[in-house]
């Protein structure tokens, strides 16, 4: 694809934030569940808006939350946060500048294959790349972003995971083991896909 790096404002995001988290049983869908006194998804949102190569960001939510990521684009100017999660430290420097990206909605889907769909209708058809997360996953980090976006770069398509740590088996059709997956070959995806 020519140049070995991904340009400045050359990537659309589309962060999925649409899910309904029945599994979780919360009392709302757990993108929006507070962490440290932000709505998770809030987390993801700051590291793709600070990151030269992205142009939009595409939030795919219910309407009914899209003041969360509206309200957001300022009222963190002039502050510095220190998060700490699971001996991580998160630092989010709010006093440089405002978020330069545009902010764009979608409606979600009813399953998430129909909410990317989505997402996608709404991307700038000039963007390079589309980089495609979950915002249930906050911990994601501006180097991990490059890495995968440089791998879609130079190959067309390229997804963040690692390797599994889980023995895995695979049990046949009455629930019995019948092997042990060998974990050196498997890995476990995460986002973003690009």
């Amino acid at each position: 694809m020519g140049s070995e790096s991904v340009k400045e404002k050359s990537v659309s995001v589309i962060l999925l934030a649409g899910g309904k988290g029945k599994r979780m049983g919360a009392s709302m869908p757990k993108q929006y569940l507070p962490l440290l006194g932000q709505p998770i998804a809030l987390y993801s949102f700051y590291t793709f808006s600070h990151m030269i190569e992205v142009k939009e960001i595409v939030v795919v939510c219910d309407p009914s939350y899209r003041d969360i990521f509206q309200g957001c684009r300022y009222s963190f100017m002039g502050q510095t946060t220190y998060t700490f999660v699971h001996c991580l430290l998160i630092v989010f420097d709010y006093t440089k500048e405002k978020i330069h990206v545009d902010l764009k909605f979608a409606f979600p889907g009813k399953e998430r294959q129909d909410s990317v769909y989505s997402g996608l209708q709404a991307v700038d058809l000039n963007s390079e790349l589309v980089c495609i997360h979950d915002s249930a996953r906050p911990l994601v980090t501006p180097g991990d972003v490059k890495k995968v976006l440089k791998d879609g770069w130079l190959n067309g398509a390229a997804v963040l995971g690692v390797p599994a740590k889980a023995t895995i088996k695979e049990a046949n059709s009455e629930s019995f083991v019948v092997r042990t997956l060998d974990r050196r070959t498997l890995w476990e995806m995460q986002t973003p896909q690009v």
